[in-house]
């Protein structure tokens, strides 16, 4: 049963038949995926008072392992997030007492971001449940599936920065 993407597809070869539009099928489904995915991951966000930039923060500092805490610079790299969104997560993640900056005794002007007890707690409880809503969407994939898929999506993604 055709979708929408095969739909456009076939529109497009009706319109441009000379124009080889077959990308669009692949970036069309990859695009409509990640907005849907997106919208999973976000309601499971939801239901512990997070967003996807304040868990990916949390979950960044939580698997830098003990004692959970990191330069501003190396937690915008971790994160893959730029040094000004950094900044604005982490004045959200402090205001809500998830977690605190501090000097950093390595370096006279720089700060660490540390994971409060309370950011740990609500980390320790997200991740599970996020985990899970992650499974859920992938096992329509056997694990052989999910490791090709993984490695196409990287070589994408690689491609797509050049």
């Amino acid at each position: 049963m055709p979708d929408q993407v095969d739909r456009i597809i076939e529109q497009w070869n009706t319109e441009k038949p000379n124009l080889d539009v077959s990308p669009m099928a692949v970036i069309g489904r990859l695009s409509r995926t990640a907005l849907v995915v997106e919208s999973r991951l976000a309601s499971t966000f939801a239901q512990h008072s997070l967003d996807a930039a304040s868990f990916d923060v949390l979950a960044t500092l939580l698997r830098s392992g003990a004692p959970y805490r990191i330069a501003p610079l190396d937690l915008a790299r971790e994160a893959m997030i730029s040094t000004s969104a950094v900044a604005q997560r982490l004045n959200k993640l402090e205001n809500r007492g998830l977690v605190t900056r501090q000097a950093n005794p390595n370096d006279g002007r720089g700060t660490l971001v540390a994971l409060t007890d309370a950011g740990r707690d609500l980390i320790e409880s997200a991740l599970p449940d996020h985990i899970e809503t992650e499974r859920a969407i992938t096992a329509t994939l056997s694990l052989e599936e999910q490791a090709v898929l993984a490695d196409l999506l990287q070589r994408l993604s690689t491609a797509a920065s050049i």
